[in-house]
């Protein structure tokens, strides 16, 4: 995403004036993203296997709440895990997991 040309010869925006075309996005760009078939397989796997003892842990934190419950669940989870990104994408799975089991619950 460059500035539109200015025209002139001198400048931060130097050069002859042209339009700006989109280009198509790289596969590259897509890497990373979640696929319906890995996403399929990992909520099966999840279904099947539940949670790890760290991840119980985790949602044994959620349950007794308290005032600071979210950081320390987020320091629990970055010394295990650790990133920062990864451990505050761990906390809202556990706590999405937490949700559901409630949800679950308040319907059965």
């Amino acid at each position: 995403a460059t500035m539109a040309r200015s025209g002139f010869a001198k400048g931060a925006n130097k050069g002859h004036i042209t339009e700006q075309k989109e280009r198509a996005a790289r596969p590259s760009q897509s890497k990373g993203r979640l696929g319906k078939r890995t996403a399929l397989c990992r909520e099966i796997a999840r279904e099947v296997a539940g949670l790890s003892p760290y991840e119980r842990r985790i949602l044994d934190m959620i349950k007794t709440g308290g005032s600071s419950a979210d950081k320390r669940i987020y320091k629990f989870a970055k010394r295990r895990l650790g990133s920062h990104k990864r451990a505050l994408a761990k906390r809202e799975d556990i706590k999405a997991v937490n949700s559901k089991m409630r949800a679950k619950q308040a319907g059965a």
